[in-house]
């Protein structure tokens, strides 16, 4: 299902996908199946999200980006491709993020540029990420 209310311009969509309202999906996007993409994402060209992924509201996936399947992404997660951003920058580096099978983000989570986040890792709400993350381990930001 496609809502009405987004603007989906790629094909390469598996089957059983939801992509929610108020949505932006570039040509060269490829997403799989039984994926659920909520309202207000915007999902760039160089990108490929596999089977079984659920992106919550509010996040922005960018060039560069490698989602393995049955992942999650809680609201409003930060993912940034690009480590010395300047507005109209020539020169800028594309650093990919991937994020391997299994893992979880918790909502308002940061991820760096450059980094993969290993199979089955959790990310905590509201952790800022600046490193590769092993596979199981779990990454939280402590407030006391």
């Amino acid at each position: 299902m496609i809502h009405p209310l987004s603007d989906v311009q790629t094909k390469d969509i598996g089957e059983n996908t939801n992509i929610w309202q108020f949505c932006v999906v570039l040509p060269k996007a490829r997403i799989g199946q039984n994926c659920n993409i909520c309202s207000h994402c915007f999902i760039e060209n160089d990108v490929v999200i596999g089977d079984n992924v659920t992106i919550k509201c509010g996040v922005q996936i960018w060039d560069g980006m490698r989602i393995e399947d049955n992942v999650f992404i809680g609201p409003n997660v930060t993912f940034c491709n690009d480590r010395h951003p300047k507005s109209r920058n020539k020169d800028w580096v594309l650093e990919p993020v991937i994020i391997k099978k299994g893992a979880m983000i918790g909502a308002n989570a940061t991820i760096l540029p450059g980094v993969t986040i290993g199979e089955n890792a959790i990310i905590g709400a509201g952790a800022i990420v600046t490193k590769d993350v092993a596979d199981n381990d779990i990454i939280i930001q402590k407030t006391r």
